[in-house]
C-alpha cells in the first residue's frame, strides 16, 4: 500500500514527466476511446487511488463480480462457443448445424427470417422476397422438426434471436422436445425475448408495448416452473451498438431496458429471486480492446449493484450478469474483407479477456452476404486458436490492476450511471422509448462517428485509409429463389393435412386468454402442437392487442 507522502512523490513525478514529454511527439492532438473518454499518455497508481479491492474488483465468483462470476472461469471450462447461423428453409440450416457441430462449436444459435421474427407466414405478401434471407423460414411446427432433426435437444444448448414471436418459437422447441421425448426440465438455451429493443434500435415489434411486456413476463413465470434451466431473456446491447451507441450508451440503455423488465416481473407477482436468475445478456464488442475489456468488467459490477441495491435481491445468482458477446457486424468492412478476420480476431479476444460466457464471430463476408461454409468454419476456428493456443484463458481476469483498465472501468460505471440516474428522473426506459430519446441519444452518436471517420480521425483501414481499387472477388453465399416457393408449398401441404378445426379452437382459447389475465404460453403451445402457423397465431394476436404503430 503506498503511503500518503508516497502517493504525493508520485503525483510530483507525474507532472514532471508529463511537463517533459508535452504533446509534440504525439501522433494526433486528442486521444479518446468510442465513449469520448479521454485516454492518458500514463496511467499510475494515482488513477486507481480512489478504488478499493475488496469493494470495487473482489475475487472472481463474489459480489460485486467484476472479476468474473464463476471463482476459476476459463481454468474450469470454456466459453460456449455459439455460432449465429440460419438461412433458406430449415433442411438448409439444419445441415449448416451439423457442420459447425462436427466442426466443435458447442451451443446452436438460430437466426431466422424477417417474417418469422416479425409473425407473417411465408405465403403473406408482406413476406414476398425476405423469406429465407436473413435467416431461416418457420411457419409452422413442421419446420421447427426439420430444424431439429437428428439433434437431441438434451445434449446441445440452444439460443434463438426471436423477440415479438418469442413465446410461439420456445412453444415449438418444446414441442420438438416432446417428439425426442425430452423432459422440459431438460432443455438448456436462451430466446432472446427482449421486445423493448425493438422499438429502441431494431424494428421487428408487433404489439404495442404494454402487452408486449406481458408476453415477456408471461413467459418468465411459465419457464419458471417448467423450463428452469432456460433462459427466458437475453437483454441486448448488442442491437444498440449495431445502430450506432457507443460502448457507455450500449450498457446504459441495455440496463435501463433490464429494470423495466425486473419491475414487470415484480407487477406479476413474482419474487425477484424467482426470475432473476435466468435473466441473461447481450452485448456487442468492438475493436477498442481495453475499453472493450473495460465495459465487461464495469457491466458486471453495474448489475449486481442494481440487483442488490434497487430491487433488494439476495441470492448471488440473481447479481450475476450472465452474457453473450458476438463480435459487431457493423465494424466489418466490404471493402478488404479478409481484413475483417482480424478484426474479428481483436474483439473475440477482448470479450474472452472480458469475461463472457458465450460467443459468436462474426465471417469476414458478412458484410456482403450471409457467410459461407469455409468463412463460417474460420470464424469458429478463431475462437478455437484463443481458448486452446494463446494461453489467455488460463489467467482470471487478468486485466486485473492493470491502471489503465481499472481507471476505465470506473469511468465507464460513472458515466453508466449518470445516464441511468437521467433515465429514472425522466420517467424510465419506457417514456425514453415513447419520447424517443433513445433513438435521439444512438443517432447523435452514430453521426459523431461518422464525421470522425470521414475526418480521417478514426481510421479504418481500406475504407478511408490504404485503400485498393483492385480487389479480388470472393465467393459469396446465394440464397436460391426458388426456396421461397418452395416454403410456400410446404406450408400448404401442412394446412391441408392438419386437423383444421383443432387449429380453430386452439386459436379461439388463445384470443380468449389474451383478453383475461391468464397466462399465454399454455394456450401458444396448444396452438403450435395443432400446427397452427405463426402468422395465424399472430393474427389472433393482434386481434386483441392491436399493432404499435
Amino acid at each position: 500500500m503506498t503511503t500518503t507522502h508516497g502517493q504525493d512523490l508520485l503525483k510530483q513525478d507525474v507532472e514532471r514527466w508529463k511537463q517533459k514529454q508535452g504533446e509534440s511527439g504525439q501522433r494526433k492532438k486528442n486521444f479518446i476511446t468510442t465513449s469520448e473518454i479521454p485516454v492518458e499518455p500514463l496511467y499510475t497508481p494515482i488513477d486507481t487511488e480512489a478504488l478499493d479491492y475488496r469493494s470495487d474488483a473482489g475475487f472472481p465468483g463474489e459480489y460485486p463480480f467484476t472479476r468474473g462470476i464463476q471463482p476459476l472461469m476459463y481454468r474450469s471450462r470454456f466459453w460456449t462457443m455459439r455460432q449465429y447461423a440460419g438461412f433458406g428453409n430449415a433442411l438448409k440450416t439444419n445441415q449448416r448445424f451439423k457442420l459447425l457441430l462436427d466442426a466443435g462449436q458447442t451451443g446452436l444459435s438460430v437466426a431466422f427470417d424477417l417474417p418469422t421474427q416479425m409473425g407473417y407466414d411465408s405465403d403473406d405478401p408482406v413476406s414476398a422476397g425476405e423469406v429465407g434471407r436473413v435467416g431461416v423460414a418457420i411457419d409452422t411446427l413442421r419446420d421447427m422438426e426439420v430444424l431439429f432433426d437428428g439433434i437431441p435437444l438434451d445434449k446441445v444448448s440452444t439460443s434463438m434471436t426471436i423477440n415479438a414471436t418469442a413465446a410461439i418459437l420456445l412453444a415449438m422447441y418444446m414441442a420438438v422436445a416432446d417428439q425426442q421425448r425430452v423432459a422440459h426440465g431438460k432443455l438448456e438455451g436462451t430466446i432472446q425475448n427482449d421486445i423493448l429493443k425493438e422499438y429502441i434500435a431494431r424494428g421487428t415489434y408487433i404489439f404495442p408495448v404494454e402487452p408486449s411486456l406481458r408476453i415477456t413476463t408471461d413467459i418468465f413465470s411459465y419457464c419458471k416452473k417448467h423450463l428452469p434451466s432456460f433462459n427466458t431473456i437475453s437483454i441486448s446491447g448488442y442491437h444498440i451498438r449495431e445502430a450506432g451507441a457507443n460502448a457507455v450508451q450500449e450498457l446504459a440503455f441495455t440496463f435501463a431496458d433490464a429494470i423495466e423488465y425486473v419491475k414487470s416481473g415484480i407487477r406479476a407477482g413474482m419474487d425477484v429471486d424467482e426470475f432473476a436468475p435466468r435473466l441473461s445478456f447481450f452485448f456487442g464488442v468492438h475493436n477498442g480492446l481495453i475499453e472493450e475489456i473495460a465495459k465487461f468488467r464495469a457491466a458486471r459490477k453495474i448489475w449486481a449493484g442494481i440487483m442488490k441495491h434497487q430491487f433488494n435481491a439476495k441470492s448471488p445468482k440473481s447479481m450475476m450478469l450472465r452474457f453473450h458477446t458476438q463480435t459487431c457486424g457493423a465494424t466489418l468492412t466490404a471493402q478488404q474483407p479478409d481484413n475483417n478476420v482480424v478484426r474479428v480476431t481483436i474483439q473475440a479476444l477482448a470479450a474472452v479477456l472480458g469475461g463472457t460466457q458465450s460467443l459468436h464471430t462474426n465471417s469476414r463476408d458478412e458484410a456482403l452476404a450471409l457467410p459461407t461454409e469455409a468463412s463460417v468454419r474460420l470464424a469458429l476456428r478463431t475462437q478455437q486458436i484463443i481458448a486452446h493456443e494463446s494461453g489467455v484463458a488460463d489467467f482470471v481476469d487478468p486485466f486485473a490492476g492493470s491502471y489503465a483498465v481499472e481507471s476505465l472501468t470506473a469511468e465507464i460505471e460513472q458515466r453508466v450511471g449518470s445516464y441511468l440516474d437521467r433515465i429514472a428522473k425522466s420517467g424510465g426506459a419506457i417514456k425514453w422509448i415513447q419520447n424517443g430519446s433513445f433513438k435521439n441519444e444512438i443517432e447523435e452518436s452514430a453521426y459523431r462517428y461518422q464525421q470522425a471517420i470521414e475526418r480521417k480521425e478514426s481510421i479504418v483501414v481500406g475504407v478511408n485509409e490504404f485503400t485498393d481499387h483492385d480487389q479480388t472477388p470472393i465467393g459469396l453465399l446465394r440464397v436460391d429463389p426458388e426456396i421461397e416457393k418452395a416454403q410456400v408449398k410446404r406450408l400448404d401441404d401442412v394446412r391441408s393435412t392438419r386437423d383444421g378445426r383443432a387449429v380453430e379452437q386452439s386459436l379461439k382459447h388463445l384470443k380468449q386468454a389474451a383478453g383475461s389475465a391468464e397466462n399465454l404460453m399454455p394456450f401458444i403451445y396448444e396452438a403450435v402442437k395443432a400446427y397452427a402457423s405463426i402468422g395465424e397465431i399472430s393474427a389472433a394476436l393482434r386481434e386483441v392487442f392491436g399493432e404499435y404503430r
